[in-house]
């Protein structure tokens, strides 16, 4: 299925005591670009989730965002340095009994030197961490995915109909040509009976002429893989597996047979043609540049 490149998908749950929210969004881009924003003291997920992403996304910018709260208290630790702690106490028993301070030393004394208390989170399981916001990612990536579909099936239905509408001017070209060769033919054979008036007309030599004149500018062939071209796009845009690069080179080469059919033809209808044929395969690869 043909798929956009551009896309956005959320989902937040709560898990194993934490609420996890996944927020990816993406963009076009010739190649996968990733970069995160994730929680901090979270950041061992970011190679497991490029990876995860990666395996679901073959190209685009891809922004990801990741947001864990721990709701388990249990989960924070307060540790005392003693030995500081210990060091404190003993200073201030030192001035306490030099300057004959009576009053006593409490807690709260001490509770004012932040350095005796260090706050730690407890060691988490980083498999059950990864597993967890990978469950959270798995449903919004399958929003962000459908999202893409979606958008895709729009790019396909434009990319058929333009397709269709140079069909038909290609149909045109292939009945118009014959009637170039035949108007030279015409022409030619006017000038000749100007130029010699009464004395008989080499028909052989005009023949030639006429046929060397075909082969400049047959389009024949031209046509014909411009036609193989578009059946082959016809076939990519069913093909489950990502086709953006495999359109935007058939798009080059639809690009290549149509400048050659406009630089063989000597007929300014075709020319006119040729240029509508042009503006929509540009068209085209406009909308490719959004294929993933």
């Amino acid at each position: 299925m043909l798929k956009s490149m551009t896309g956005y998908g959320r989902h937040e749950d709560t898990i194993c005591g934490r609420h996890i929210v996944f927020e990816i969004r993406a963009v076009n881009h010739k190649f996968f670009e990733f970069s995160s924003r994730i929680t901090r003291g979270y950041m061992f997920l970011e190679d497991k989730i490029k990876a995860y992403v990666q395996s679901k996304i073959s190209r685009g910018k891809v922004d990801v965002f990741i947001q864990i709260e721990t709701l388990d208290e249990a989960d924070v630790q307060v540790l005392v340095n003693h030995s500081l702690a210990k060091g404190y106490v003993d200073a201030l028993n030192e001035v306490k009994d030099r300057y004959g301070i009576e009053e006593d030393i409490s807690l709260r004394s001490l509770t004012r030197f932040s350095d005796i208390f260090t706050v730690h989170k407890a060691p988490e399981d980083e498999e059950e961490i990864i597993s967890a916001v990978t469950g959270v990612a798995d449903t919004a990536i399958a929003s962000f995915i459908k999202m893409r579909e979606a958008e895709g099936e729009r790019l396909k239905a434009d990319i058929l109909s333009r397709a269709s509408n140079i069909i038909s001017i290609v149909d045109t070209i292939e009945k118009t040509s014959p009637e170039t060769l035949k108007e030279y033919e015409n022409r030619l054979r006017a000038k000749i009976d100007e130029v010699l008036a009464d004395r008989q007309i080499d028909e052989q030599r005009l023949l030639t002429e006429v046929a060397i004149f075909s082969d400049k500018i047959a389009v024949a062939e031209e046509t014909v893989r411009l036609r193989s071209h578009f059946a082959q796009l016809e076939k990519l845009l069913e093909a489950q597996e990502p086709i953006g690069r495999k359109i935007d080179f058939l798009v080059q080469e639809m690009n290549r047979e149509a400048n050659t059919i406009g630089s063989k033809s000597n007929n300014s209808k075709i020319a006119y043609m040729i240029v509508d044929i042009k503006s929509e395969i540009e068209k085209i690869r406009e909308q490719v540049q959004n294929v993933e």
